[in-house]
């Protein structure tokens, strides 16, 4: 797994709204898109900077692509990119800390020692 390219696009994504509501209603369409045209351009550089090798593994654009966070979680993914995300797009949908209490009830059968979050 490409931690850092999972985290790239988790950071990237919470960071644009539009994007944010593009991810939560069409996953599939928005991981392709960004795959294909974000996944290599290199941050904070102008766009004409571009590396040529990143592409993620089937099962992390399947995680992205399902919003599966508990299989981001255990593949890596950093938690709190993962966690800032998510409740941009679902806590709307749910009363007070309810999403971050679905979210901890789904990671709960996590043990210690969590997957390493380094890239």
């Amino acid at each position: 797994m490409s931690k850092y390219l999972v985290d790239k696009f988790l950071f990237t994504v919470d960071r644009d709204p539009e994007l944010v509501e593009r991810y939560r209603d069409d996953p599939a369409g928005t991981v392709a898109w960004w795959e294909a045209e974000e996944a290599n351009r290199i941050l904070n550089c102008v766009a004409a900077e571009r590396s040529t090798w990143l592409a993620f593994d089937d099962a992390e654009r399947a995680a992205l692509a399902g919003h599966d966070y508990p299989a981001l979680f255990a593949m890596g993914a950093h938690p709190f990119l993962t966690l800032t995300l998510f409740i941009a797009m679902f806590e709307r949908d749910h009363e007070g800390l309810d999403f971050q209490l679905e979210y901890a009830r789904r990671l709960s059968h996590m043990q210690l020692p969590y997957p390493d979050i380094a890239t």
